[in-house]
């Protein structure tokens, strides 16, 4: 549903400290390579320790839960059916998390989209693009309702059930490496991973978090560096899903690489990204994903009427020229 690399670029804009601050623990900042994509973690920590070796451990620890790229998994051993896999506490948050989502979104979010994705050429199986899948036959194995968690395992209607939870995940993720700067007495921090942002408290400038959401031009290459518009941010996750960076033609028409689970097929409407602010990453992440499927007036109906969560979408034009329209509670976090 949403590409290693998060859709819309979201840069923080780390400013050198232009004012004193009460707390004179100069910020650390942590950068890398995860989950095929980049994250870049900035904190300032009370007693001015490097918290880089405990959030390394959090992410291996993560990815033993939720990543479909390690075949020791849990989600890669459900997906292969393993009968001794039991789902862990990083499963059971993510699964109850995008089943809300699911129902709210009458499916846009689903889970068990595994095999259609991968069937398009976009997911962690088959990278093909040369036919369009069975789709009739791939959906009859889709679907959040098919899907359970009893007894600590998670039960399917069909062994051949599939789960990807990569349009959650690295949100997730995110939360998770807040938390732990949180309870390692960090008041003021930031975690991006592949755009996904859980932050608290002030950047070294003194001020919220200021974080830039990309023009959503074509770019599969990721070389974009134009904004469309930056938000100030704290106490708050963001993410953004867009079908800018993952798709590609075949007989000259473009297939993006979020697919409708109801459907089955590729979206084609003229949303191009959807910016989410949610009480947590992992729930903006989900809801961006689910909103790029239902495109731009679904969207705004459901998150007025989803609580603590505001969205910015950017669409094309009937002129193709880029527009946007959001939520009466997204202007607050509008840089002015």
């Amino acid at each position: 549903m949403k590409s290693p690399i998060a859709s819309a670029l979201l840069i923080a804009l780390v400013l050198v400290s232009c004012r004193p601050n009460t707390n004179k623990q100069a910020y650390t900042t942590n950068s890398g390579k995860i989950y095929g994509t980049f994250y870049n973690i900035v904190y300032q920590h009370p007693e001015g320790l490097d918290l880089h070796a405990s959030i390394d451990s959090l992410f291996a620890d993560f990815d033993t839960s939720l990543s479909t790229f390690n075949p020791k998994s849990v989600i890669s051993r459900i997906n292969r059916n393993d009968p001794e896999v039991r789902v862990d506490n990083y499963f059971k948050e993510m699964y109850s998390q995008a089943l809300e989502v699911s129902q709210v979104t009458h499916g846009a979010f689903d889970i068990t989209v595994a095999p259609l994705v991968n069937a398009w050429g976009f997911g962690f199986g088959n990278q093909e693009h040369d036919s369009t899948p069975d789709v009739k036959a791939l959906l009859a194995i889709t679907g959040y309702s098919k899907i359970g968690i009893e007894n600590d395992k998670l039960v399917k209607q069909n062994s051949s059930i599939m789960l990807d939870a990569s349009a959650i995940a690295k949100g997730q993720a995110s939360d998770v490496i807040a938390g732990m700067l949180k309870e390692r007495g960090c008041t003021n921090y930031m975690v991006e991973i592949g755009g996904e942002v859980a932050c608290q408290g002030r950047n070294p400038k003194g001020t919220a978090w200021r974080i830039g959401i990309d023009k959503p031009y074509d770019d599969p290459a990721n070389e974009s560096q134009e904004l469309q518009t930056i938000v100030l941010i704290s106490g708050v996750g963001l993410a953004t899903s867009g079908n800018y960076r993952q798709f590609y033609f075949r007989d000259g028409k473009k297939f993006a690489h979020t697919i409708d689970p109801r459907t089955g097929f590729p979206v084609d409407h003229q949303l191009l990204s959807a910016t989410v602010i949610s009480s947590t990453c992992m729930k903006a992440d989900a809801y961006a994903t689910a909103f790029m499927v239902l495109g731009k007036d679904s969207a705004l109906q459901i998150c007025n009427a989803t609580p603590d969560t505001e969205c910015y979408l950017i669409y094309s034009g009937d002129d193709g020229k880029l527009n946007v329209a959001y939520t009466d509670g997204f202007q607050k976090y509008i840089a002015e």
